[in-house]
């Protein structure tokens, strides 16, 4: 059984790395379980970079494998944004206090008057993950999408009640709807075969 480090503080994260990883010869252990007072400054400017920031930081403290995910939205009107800045979008206006609902409050305020085909945005998702003994997996996923007029749902975190596929945002699909198409169940989907093969070595 082989202990890997989830590098993630987000609980909702954690739910779906849980899930997605669920059957394999692992034994899944949280960041806050380990080293919860290890801050990692997240100064990459790709989401794979930002990810090994993480992986490697944990695998170096704790001596044991780690893996991180490094996600964002990505707004093709809003040139991108936020992108890799995605969990501390719009700090310069909100402050320290920013929420999720205050971040996709700025979001739609930004998109007032930009009609339906032209608010197209994908979800990314990065996964690193690091041995102690060197080796690295690393895999990306993605979901297209767009940013819907409001938010709506209630399930999944972030900014899942205003990014919309087909006529439902992520909020309000169930966790398995959502990990069968979206951005981090493509990527974990991937990583959980790289991990498989990696465990059978």
């Amino acid at each position: 059984m082989l202990k890997i480090v989830a590098a993630t503080k987000n609980k909702g994260k954690l739910e779906e790395f849980r899930r997605l990883l669920e059957g394999l010869a692992v034994e899944l252990i949280s960041w806050a379980e380990v080293c919860p007072e290890l801050e990692v400054e997240e100064t990459g400017t790709t989401f794979e970079q930002n990810a090994l920031l993480k992986a490697a930081a944990i695998c170096e403290r704790t001596g044991l494998a780690a893996f991180a995910d490094d996600s964002g939205l990505c707004i093709d009107a809003l040139n991108g944004e936020p992108g890799v800045y995605t969990a501390r979008y719009g700090a310069e206006l909100l402050g320290a206090g920013a929420t999720d609902d205050s971040r996709m409050d700025l979001v739609l305020k930004r998109l007032e008057g930009v009609p339906k085909e032209r608010r197209t945005a994908r979800f990314v998702s990065a996964i690193c993950c690091v041995f102690p003994e060197g080796k690295r997996l690393t895999c990306r996923g993605e979901c297209e999408g767009y940013i819907g007029f409001s938010k709506e749902g209630t399930e999944g975190f972030g900014y899942d009640p205003i990014f919309y596929v087909g006529e439902r945002s992520f909020a309000q699909m169930s966790g398995g709807e959502k990990d069968a198409i979206s951005h981090r169940g493509k990527a974990m989907r991937r990583f959980r075969e790289e991990l498989a093969g990696f465990l059978k070595q």
